[in-house]
């Protein structure tokens, strides 16, 4: 009386095979389900939401998953009634149903027959707009925190959680501040596992903008053998994203072939921890053009420590530079808002790329770094009164403004001197 029922729906769209067909939802058909929504249960296991569009669903069906090609057994369906679950016989089309401890079975999967190849369109969720660095608050937390944050993913596809390899936080991403806080909060009291959130470190880098040539040469003496390493390198920038090039330019054997290796080696863990502030160094091309060995005193060893300063003494001839990541950014929000926005965006370093209008909302587009988007989702919040919201991902990488440099290398310099002032 008061729901429409589901067999005068519209026919739904159906990939089948290759081409795309309309789906009645009708009993008389092959059985289908699409899963809409899955909850991570302490004690049911994952449990799997559904709604048969065609066909009569009976329990202990085995249906095949369409994303992971697995065969799944439905057994002891039931049909959701406030918080508890019913169990039933059958499920007839339109109906919706619940399953627990599908192995392989995730949010917008299809189930249908062996035989046929029928899929209904993913719902397509927007990416995070924000990380948080995530950490535990004790050991017993660390040990569980993976799994508990695992479990969450599979109910939330819209969450992303990763490491970052350069800064090695643990990061969780999600649509806002207020979705990473319901994720928090959740973690604590359905898993116990209590974290803390903070800001992501900013995954800087370095890099040259100009050439150099020098000589890299590593010589100690003492009561045994000594230790002899010397090359000449010659280095220059490459184009943004290029990485990092070696060049063998030895001719005539001033350098062994099998300590040219050795040297590369020392270049790139010297590159690995930066010059102006700890932070890799990218985009460069160094050519090994000359060099010198002893008989006995050379070693592999040595001349890695000879590559080492010799990417050092080029770094400084070389015009080093720090680069940050730049965020393309896409913001929804009022007309009546655009000119506050626009204001905010210049602000924060921020080019704009594009406007457009649908309605009364304004769409803007920026590239904006990083470091300037870290606290955007709650200035946003309270300049458009909660009415605007912004998807953000990474672009690429650009120089940052001298002024921006010179704080970042002089807090990396404060912080170094406070490790050793605490080790000493």
């Amino acid at each position: 009386m008061f729901c429409p029922n589901p067999t005068e729906h519209p026919a739904l769209k159906a990939m089948v095979g290759d081409h795309e067909e309309a789906k009645a939802i009708t009993d008389k058909d092959h059985v289908t389900a699409y899963v809409f929504k899955t909850v991570a249960d302490p004690f049911a296991g994952r449990l799997s939401y559904f709604k048969v569009c065609t066909g009569v669903l009976k329990n202990d069906a085995n249906l095949v998953d369409m994303r992971s090609k697995s065969q799944e057994r439905l057994s002891h369906v039931s049909v959701p009634v406030g918080k508890t679950l019913q169990p039933v016989n059958e499920l007839h089309a339109g109906d919706i149903g619940v399953v627990a401890k599908l192995k392989d079975v995730l949010t917008s999967d299809t189930l249908c027959e062996k035989g046929d190849a029928i899929e209904y369109p993913k719902v397509e969720l927007p990416e995070p707009s924000i990380a948080y660095a995530i950490a535990a608050k004790s050991r017993n937390d660390e040990d569980r925190m993976g799994n508990s944050v695992n479990k969450i993913l599979e109910e939330d596809q819209g969450l992303r959680f990763y490491r970052d390899p350069q800064t090695k936080d643990f990061l969780l991403a999600g649509s806002g501040g207020q979705h990473i806080e319901i994720i928090v909060s959740r973690l604590k009291k359905r898993y116990n596992v209590e974290v803390e959130l903070r800001q992501p470190k900013i995954p800087y880098r370095e890099t040259i903008r100009g050439f150099a040539d020098v000589h890299g040469r590593h010589k100690k003496q003492t009561g045994g053998h000594g230790q002899f390493g010397d090359c000449k390198i010659k280095m220059e920038p490459k184009e943004r994203g290029a990485g990092f090039e070696y060049v063998n330019a030895i001719f005539g054997g001033a350098v062994p072939r099998q300590f040219i290796p050795a040297i590369e080696k020392g270049i790139i863990e010297a590159a690995a921890r930066g010059y102006l502030a700890g932070y890799p160094v990218v985009d460069f091309k160094v050519t090994l053009y000359d060099g010198s060995y002893h008989d006995v005193d050379s070693s592999e060893m040595a001349f890695k420590i000879a590559g080492r300063k010799a990417f050092k003494l080029a770094m400084e001839q070389a015009k080093p530079a720090l680069l940050e990541p730049i965020m393309k950014v896409e913001v929804a929000g009022p007309v009546e808002f655009a000119g506050d926005l626009m204001s905010d965006m210049n602000g924060r370093r921020g080019r704009i790329s594009g406007m457009d209008t649908k309605g009364g909302t304004q769409i803007i587009r920026a590239q904006v770094p990083m470091s300037e988007m870290l606290t955007y989702q709650n200035d946003l919040t309270s300049m458009t009164q909660g009415r605007a919201s912004f998807s953000m991902e990474y672009s690429h990488y650009d120089f940052v403004p001298a002024l921006n440099a010179e704080k970042i290398v002089a807090a990396y310099k404060a912080a170094a001197t406070g490790e050793v002032e605490e080790d000493e």
